[in-house]
């Protein structure tokens, strides 16, 4: 599976040679902890060629786009149409790419690496924030009057980035947080707002064991969780405690979120690998080529031949 690194994303831009690149680079990044850049999308659409798409990939690094004009973005195992104006969060777990639908384009983005926020947050876990976090909404159709917001958080990162204060990376961690929390405020109020009770604590340790074993990368890597009561040993609690948690905080079964992901690997390794079926069934913790089958059919409807074809 392909994974875009920092280096290969400067070299989709164009930047082809050391020269180019670190002109492009902010004064001073290389003095600072982890790495952050801002771009507008209309400069990058000049300087990379017309024909040259996005790849669906992962990505070593964040990134957060606000993109205006109709697109269509694909991420893990969904597609959503962007008819005029989105925001997107992209994490290192899960690949993406948006394709334009039409040839006026325009907006920004911004990448940053784990270390950057990490600096001045040490406690921050971006993978456990809802935002960025496997199986949530990162993806949101926007009004005008949400994408003028959104683009003054982005021009005070470009005028901060051009200036010469001498803290202006501080500010920029800020502004970055500024737009995740933009973001948070427009997802479902039940992936934000819950008690800190013992309930929902043990909902957020069994999702964390659960994302703890993706993404899948190599056909020798195999799954060691994979039902309700391997987690529930894991915790160290009875599995009818665990259902009861899970059913109260979300709505579903430990077996319903277990599946859930599993199906979306699967869907993204059928998309992204050459990887034969059986090492991927192998991968995803089936002994038998026919149970991962007769699995993926009833979650996604097809077999998965017919899903890769």
């Amino acid at each position: 599976m392909e994974t875009t690194s920092l280096q290969h994303f400067y070299r989709e831009m164009g930047f082809v040679n050391d020269n180019e690149l670190s002109a492009i680079l902010p004064d001073g990044i290389n003095n600072e902890i982890g790495h952050f850049n801002v771009f507008s999308t209309a400069a990058m659409r000049q300087k990379v060629k017309q024909t040259k798409t996005m790849p669906y990939n992962r990505r070593t690094y964040y990134k957060i786009s606000l993109i205006n004009g109709h697109n269509r973005a694909e991420y893990a195992d969904k597609v959503i149409d962007i008819k005029k104006h989105g925001l997107l969060f992209a994490s290192p777990k899960v690949p993406y790419n948006y394709i334009p639908m039409q040839e006026e384009q325009s907006g920004c983005f911004c990448i940053f690496t784990h270390e950057f926020l990490a600096t001045a947050h040490n406690s921050i876990k971006l993978d456990e924030l809802p935002i960025f976090r496997p199986g949530g909404y990162p993806v949101f159709q926007i009004t005008e009057s949400q994408a003028k917001e959104v683009e003054l958080i982005f021009d005070k990162m470009f005028a901060e980035l051009d200036s010469d204060y001498a803290y202006k990376y501080d500010l920029l961690r800020n502004f970055v947080l500024e737009l995740i929390h933009y973001g948070q405020k427009l997802q479902p109020d039940i992936n934000l707002y819950t008690s800190h009770n013992a309930t929902t604590r043990v909902a957020g340790l069994f999702v964390e064991l659960l994302e703890r074993q993706f993404p899948v990368t190599t056909t020798g890597q195999k799954l060691e969780l994979r039902t309700a009561k391997d987690y529930a040993d894991k915790l160290a609690i009875h599995v009818n405690h665990l259902n009861k948690v899970l059913r109260e905080n979300t709505g579903k079964t430990t077996t319903d979120f277990i599946s859930s992901r599993i199906a979306q690997e699967a869907k993204i390794l059928l998309r992204q690998t050459d990887w034969n079926i059986s090492e991927i069934a192998y991968s995803l913790g089936f002994e038998e080529v026919a149970h991962f089958s007769n699995f993926f059919k009833k979650r996604s409807g097809v077999s998965p031949l017919a899903f890769r074809t």
